[in-house]
């Protein structure tokens, strides 16, 4: 008997021990499945918003582009009348020539930046000790720089394709695979790589200033309203102040890797940053 209540007392701990680990087992992989959502969903909107955005501006960022590379004076006039002449000797549709390289570009840019945005944000809160809230100034500039930085290593020769799609008539180039090919072929596989470190210097700034500014005004906005969370209004006057600054910071960097970038059929040679 007293060995009945022995096993009645061993098999009432495994039934006690047994639920712990089933529950434990559980909630470990509830939050494996809501960190890869919580990936994915970062994944996707960056990309959507990427390609909204660049699309909606894709004429005026060819003119600046064209205007970057040239000797032209820049104006608001003189930007207006070479729209003008695009459309009336090419078509409405010439406006977004490059486009399609942009958003194969602008699509895994925007979605790797906003997701290591949100990875590395973590990350240093966890560092700092600030897991969950608002980080301090100098992490802040440090998260957003880092996703500038990871996104354009990984999707730089795109960039070099548009801004050669972009200053080149159509029958130069026909698509995106013949810009791949021919730069290949007749100017080496390195000039895929032309002007990646003024991109890099530039980015730096300009990723970390954009994020630090979009999440300084909405950690203001929190503080001052009451409100977690800004209106969708809100959220976009804080993005193109944000925009504003970052692109003001780094913009005499962004010239020269445009200049570098196209090199190659504006007549132009650029041994280095500096020239």
């Amino acid at each position: 008997m007293g060995n009945g209540v022995q096993e009645q007392r061993a098999s009432l701990t495994k039934g006690e021990v047994l639920p712990l680990a089933s529950t434990t087992q559980t909630e470990s992989s509830y939050e494996g499945l809501k960190s890869t959502r919580s990936v994915l969903n970062s994944l996707f909107s960056g990309a959507l918003a990427g390609a909204v955005a660049k699309t909606a501006v894709a004429p005026l960022d060819r003119t600046k582009i064209i205007f970057q590379v040239s000797s032209a004076r820049f104006s608001a006039k003189e930007a207006y009348r070479l729209i003008y002449r695009t459309y009336l000797k090419d078509g409405f549709l010439s406006l977004w020539r490059g486009n399609s390289a942009t958003m194969v570009r602008v699509i895994p840019y925007a979605a790797i930046q906003f997701c290591a945005h949100e990875q590395y944000k973590g990350l240093l809160g966890g560092y700092y000790g600030f897991q969950g809230k608002a980080l301090p100034p100098v992490p802040r500039i440090l998260a957003g720089s880092l996703a500038g930085i990871t996104a354009a290593m990984l999707t730089y020769p795109l960039d070099m394709v548009r801004a050669r799609m972009a200053v080149t008539p159509k029958e130069m180039y026909g698509n995106i695979l013949h810009v791949f090919v021919r730069i290949s072929r007749e100017e080496g596989l390195k000039t895929l790589y032309r002007g990646f470190t003024p991109t890099i210097l530039g980015v730096m700034p300009y990723a970390g200033l954009s994020f630090f500014t979009y999440e300084t005004l909405k950690k203001v906005h929190a503080e001052r309203s009451g409100r977690p969370q800004p209106y969708s209004y809100e959220r976009l006057a804080f993005g193109a102040c944000a925009g504003l600054i970052g692109q003001s910071s780094s913009y005499p960097l962004d010239v020269v890797r445009r200049r570098m970038q196209t090199a190659g059929v504006t007549g132009h040679t650029y041994g280095s940053r500096m020239e």
